[in-house]
């Protein structure tokens, strides 16, 4: 397809599609998915060769959030039943984020229900980091705790944390029908504050919350703009007690469409598989490494993932291999960049001392981007029946008496 060869060659260019091609992809048939994999695959290559980032989350504060976004479990009014627990000590933190480092996790993400933190929740979460770091000094920290205020976020970057997340979710345009209680501008400007205080940002979008094709492409265009150097891709989890407990509107198929998407458009960051690929993808998952290069490893913040052991044999059977310590996540020039600014580089930190180039460079003979096909627009592709028996509620690991599946 003349589309794909354009795709192509603009990923490995670093240069973004259009708009209309972005939805194009979105469009393509089931007929053409197998193509459309083998082409984001290309570029993924190119930037990220055959590695896979393994990240791993720990719920430091479960449940009894006042903010009301529609999809998740930890919301106001939320009569879903997850566990509910208030700020783990910064040992039991430390010892749930170590299960996860056991299992070949690089990044361990500090996730706390809540509008935002106060300062005193900042001391908690820097004492956090350092009992983590103290334990396991390569490992990333990715800290992600709601809106931050003015000098919050300097103030997790100097206790050691390399990244911040907080995703845009959805677009702007149909933002409010998700949450009421924040707006989308207080979100851009969160993961503006984090970079302006020199951590890596990590922010992204979560699909199949009745979402268009035109609305999927605006968030991940938007994201582009942000530039942040992680893009965590979410599938909704349609839990039980929440308003969004119905929407099953996702396909396998439509999932892998959407990732590939995501990597045309950008190309040379860390795209991470993230919650429900267990539950949406399915039995496609290992078609998704070709697109994605980082997932979350195990369990998900209130609900259960499919387990480490699990993924490691999905990452190795795929022919993919899990990304080392030793090894810096982003290409070159975005390693670089971000060493430059004082956040690090997605590898190891800012205090690395800059880092050398990770995965194969994209060739600088690129050929010239040919004419896009006309695209046609379509509309979410709907699962027949429900898949609630697919989710299951946390009750292991952080906040519980049992072990982890990492």
């Amino acid at each position: 397809m003349d589309l794909l060869n354009t795709l192509v060659d603009k990923g490995l260019r670093r240069e973004s599609p259009t708009r209309e091609e972005a939805l194009a992809v979105l469009a393509t048939s089931d007929d053409e998915l197998l193509d459309v994999v083998a082409a984001a695959g290309k570029v993924r290559r190119a930037w990220f060769g055959r590695r896979v980032k393994l990240n791993y989350l720990v719920n430091l504060k479960s449940g009894l959030c006042p903010e009301d976004c529609s999809y998740c479990s930890q919301r106001l009014g939320s009569k879903s039943e997850i566990l509910k627990y208030t700020w783990l000590k910064p040992e039991q933190a430390a010892a749930a984020a170590g299960a996860g480092v056991a299992g070949g996790a690089k990044r361990v993400c500090l996730v706390a229900s809540g509008r935002g933190p106060t300062d005193r929740d900042v001391d908690r979460v820097s004492q956090t980091i350092a009992a983590i770091k103290e334990e396991h000094q390569d490992v990333e920290i990715c800290a992600c705790l709601g809106l931050l205020s003015d000098g919050q976020a300097a103030r997790l970057k100097d206790a050691g944390a390399n990244a911040y997340n907080h995703n845009l979710n959805t677009s702007e345009a149909t933002y409010g029908d998700i949450t009421t209680t924040h707006t989308y501008a207080d979100r851009v400007s969160t993961v503006q504050q984090a970079q302006a205080a020199g951590m890596s940002a990590c922010s992204g979008l979560i699909a199949g919350m009745g979402e268009s094709d035109e609305d999927l492409v605006d968030v991940v265009f938007s994201l582009r703009d942000l530039d942040p150097d992680s893009v965590p891709v979410n599938f909704l989890i349609p839990i039980e007690g929440t308003p969004l407990a119905g929407d099953w509107n996702l396909t396998p198929q439509r999932c892998l469409r959407i990732l590939a998407m995501v990597r045309f458009v950008c190309p040379d960051v860390e795209v991470r598989l993230a919650g429900g690929r267990e539950i949406h993808l399915r039995t496609l998952q290992p078609l998704a490494l070709n697109l994605a290069n980082s997932i979350f490893l195990g369990d998900y913040l209130t609900t259960e993932g499919q387990s480490g052991k699990d993924d490691l044999a999905m990452i190795a059977d795929a022919g993919f291999e899990v990304e080392g310590t030793d090894t810096t996540t982003l290409p070159k020039h975005r390693a670089d960049a971000a060493a430059a600014a004082g956040s690090g580089c997605g590898g190891h930190g800012a205090e690395g001392g800059g880092c050398g180039p990770c995965g194969d460079a994209a060739p600088a003979d690129a050929v010239p981007a040919q004419a896009a096909a006309g695209a046609t627009v379509s509309t979410p592709a709907t699962a027949e029946g429900s898949h609630a028996d697919l989710v299951a509620v946390r009750r292991r690991g952080a906040g519980t008496d049992l072990p982890p599946n990492a």
